[in-house]
């Protein structure tokens, strides 16, 4: 059963992360039509912000996600024993180098891994973390994140924000190229000069507008669902590293009764491995309901 899941999730990112792709080329080719009459101009223009935005983004993720938190590092064991050694003990049991390490000044209990690869890891766990959990329950946690460092789940986010970003900024531009630049007024010449324009580029103008509404919209439940995949994966890696999927039940447990953090970047939300905004339900969610996740760890 657990290998099984774990199988099945990695297939299913691997699907969002090629439906994203091809997303950022339709983007590209309605931009690249609007803007220079060219699809094949679009695509590849946009595959390279892309890649760019991604390059970008994954060389600086760890010092600029630990800055947005306010992530303190600790640096020797006995600064926080608990915490330290636990990470350390986790971290063999996985095969990895030991991680560095952050402590976050926040009285709900949560915690997140970043960075780019199990080479340059970073933990953090906030303070009410380390005050509600017992060592059983913060293996649980810790083996979680751990499992995120060793299926290059970090990395695997911070490709889908760079994409959504790339996104945002082709449909920006794009928008506003089209209705207040030179885009949409060439575009009015071609048509009249064509008697209004054919069926075709009707059909693709009508096509591009439609890309320009929806992409942001879509590019957003792809990263979600990429992210609540990724939080599955992670469960059923601790439990493979733990070998006691009661340690990470008890744990969630406290996580669905804790309140919202004081002091959370938004945009790293999806990173933890609890929501720490705590929003009500709804389509954009960046985590699996905790009832979710603990009725598939009972069944293991």
């Amino acid at each position: 059963m657990l290998y099984e899941q774990i199988q099945s999730n990695k297939r299913r990112t691997i699907v969002l992360l090629v439906g994203f792709l091809i997303l950022v080329g339709v983007v590209g080719a309605a931009v690249g039509y609007l803007l220079l009459d060219s699809l094949e101009t679009g695509v590849i223009g946009a595959l390279l912000i892309g890649a760019v935005y991604t390059v970008i983004m994954i060389s600086n993720s760890t010092n600029v996600v630990m800055a947005m938190n306010h992530g303190q590092e600790i640096t020797q064991a006995d600064q926080a024993p608990e915490l330290w050694h636990t990470v350390e003990d986790m971290a063999m049991v996985a095969q990895l180098p030991m991680p560095r390490v952050f402590i976050i000044q926040d009285d709900s209990p949560n915690a997140f891994a970043t960075g780019n690869s199990p080479k340059n890891a970073a933990v953090a766990a906030t303070t009410g973390l380390l005050s509600v959990m017992d060592r059983n329950e913060l293996e649980g946690v810790i083996g979680h994140e751990m499992s995120h460092v060793r299926n290059y789940d970090i990395r695997i986010s911070t490709i889908a924000l760079a994409l959504a970003a790339a996104i945002t900024l082709l449909t920006n531009l794009g928008s506003h190229w089209w209705i207040f630049g030179s885009g949409g007024r060439s575009r009015d010449n071609r048509d009249n000069n064509n008697g209004g324009g054919n069926g075709l580029q009707v059909l693709l103008l009508v096509f591009s507008i439609l890309v320009m509404v929806l992409a942001p919209l879509v590019a957003g439940m792809i990263q979600m669902a990429i992210s609540r995949n990724r939080e599955y994966l992670a469960d059923a890696g601790s439990v493979e590293l733990t070998r006691n999927p009661q340690e990470l039940i008890s744990a969630l447990r406290k996580l669905g009764a804790a309140k919202p953090m004081q002091d959370v970047d938004s945009s790293s939300a999806a990173l933890y491995i609890s929501n720490p905004l705590k929003n009500k339900k709804h389509l954009f969610d960046t985590h699996p309901p905790i009832e979710e996740r603990i009725a598939r760890l009972e069944k293991m």
